[in-house]
């Protein structure tokens, strides 16, 4: 792929208060659209899977959502890859370098960080599991689920520094067509081994597990093939194996992103927990709030991607302040996106919770706090953009740094506090989390608008 990176208009220094040029705007469209696609495939599968064993009733929806949770702060440093690889990638790729050293590092880190995370932990789990829930029948269907997602911890890291590879140069529609077909395979094998279709045993909680990792190995593959066909067709394996250099940088930047989801993911765990001790059907309802949130901030997500690479690309150019516009016209897409989704939340919270939540009692619970997620939606949406934007910087430790203090020192403390000890129940915990995440974004925004980010990683790349 060539490395020439087109100049795009530029801004003012006050980028944050002016208008987005048309080229920009192409920019920002034809990058972020496949990875909002694929965000949208990866959220849809979700609620397919939250639907699908919702049928087994309020237990096996609270195995499964709390289960998914603990498999992603378990998996969160192979996760952290994605971050670091498209950093390094399009670093080097604004800079008009072979990024496929920093891929093929990705993938060695992957094999290093997952093959002990499944060793140590899927022994560990029927010991760890009910630390997070008092329920024996929860406990019972969650430990297999968590044990069989944890198998996969390997294919999980490889798959996301193939995403940061594909991102951070700018062929996302590599990303968009490999989750396509992961999630449609996975949508099957949920069918048939859940409730035992096509000749496969009904196998509950267990055929939820058995099926994302089928779904995630064969992703894997597809992954590879696009690889032979594409990346190292011109750049042989061998002729890319990274140097140490590589290696340490990407793990340098990895090991903070991978950190921020891991107590990110063991903050929802302990939320869970926190919901737990108010009751199974508060929890049943969080599972499926949490799951639409994630539909909810696809546009966060897939931008705030787009904004790493555009960030890294203008920084490998020497260009600090096209990375600092970069910021402000991404978050600027992403919040108004993010206003057009949430009216739907606002308006009509019941029609929206009615196909996961089959009782009256849950769905009642779940309403009113769907409707906060509607009015913080914006702001959510624009902070998330701006800390990926710092990811693309490099300046993954002070988002690290500001993540933890936010979540762990303020809004769980705060949502025992008025959860369960207090008595406010699920709508008291929601208030407090949509407190938590404007004051993220607040953070994010004053961090992004100062010039300290544009030194956390040599303009140089490795």
């Amino acid at each position: 792929m060539s490395a020439r990176v087109e100049r795009a208009d530029r801004v003012a220094p006050e980028g944050v208060a002016e208008a987005i040029g048309p080229s920009r705007m192409r920019r920002i469209v034809g990058l972020a659209l496949p990875i909002v696609g694929a965000m949208a495939s990866q959220n849809v599968l979700n609620l397919v899977d939250v639907a699908m064993v919702g049928g087994l009733g309020d237990v096996a929806l609270a195995a499964v959502g709390m289960g998914s949770f603990v498999v992603f702060a378990a998996g969160a440093i192979p996760m952290g890859l994605a971050a670091g690889v498209q950093a390094v990638v399009a670093r080097r790729y604004g800079q008009g370098l072979d990024a496929i050293p920093a891929l093929n590092g990705g993938l060695l880190l992957a094999v290093a960080l997952g093959l002990p995370l499944t060793l140590v932990l899927v022994p560990l789990t029927p010991m760890l599991f009910p630390f997070l829930n008092r329920d024996p029948a929860v406990v019972a269907a969650g430990v297999p689920y968590v044990q069989i997602r944890l198998l996969a911890a390997v294919a999980v890291g490889m798959n996301f520094a193939f995403r940061g590879y594909w991102t951070g140069v700018n062929a996302p529609r590599v990303y968009l067509r490999t989750l396509i077909v992961m999630h449609a395979a996975n949508v099957v094998f949920d069918w048939a081994l859940i409730y035992g279709r096509l000749g496969a045993p009904a196998l509950g909680t267990v055929g939820a597990g058995i099926a994302s990792i089928l779904a995630t190995l064969l992703g894997s593959a597809c992954y590879f093939g696009a690889g032979l066909r594409h990346a190292w067709a011109s750049s042989p394996l061998r002729a890319g194996f990274p140097d140490r250099t590589i290696v340490r940088t990407i793990l340098r930047l990895s090991v903070p992103a991978g950190m921020q989801q891991l107590f990110f993911a063991a903050g929802f765990a302990a939320l869970y927990w926190i919901v737990g001790r108010i009751g199974t059907p508060e929890l049943a309802a969080t599972n499926v709030l949490i799951n639409v949130v994630l539909v909810a901030i696809l546009p966060g997500m897939g931008l705030g991607l787009a904004a790493t690479s555009l960030v890294g690309q203008a920084l490998g150019r020497d260009d600090a302040h096209d990375a600092k516009a970069w910021g402000w016209d991404v978050a600027k897409v992403g919040a108004v996106c993010a206003a057009a989704l949430a009216l739907p939340f606002l308006i009509a919270p019941g029609y929206i919770l009615a196909p996961f939540l089959h009782h009256a009692e849950t769905l009642a619970l779940a309403r009113t706090p769907l409707r906060l997620v509607g009015l913080t939606l914006p702001f959510d949406v624009a902070g998330l953009v701006l800390l990926h934007a710092l990811f693309g910087a490099g300046d993954n430790r002070r988002v690290l740094l500001v993540s933890i203090a936010l979540q762990w020192g303020l809004f769980l403390p705060i949502a025992w506090v008025v959860g369960p000890f207090g008595g406010y129940g699920l709508l008291g915990v929601w208030l407090v989390m949509g407190a938590w995440r404007i004051m993220q974004a607040g953070a994010c925004a004053t961090i992004w608008q100062g010039d300290t980010w544009a030194s956390a990683m040599p303009t140089k790349s490795p």
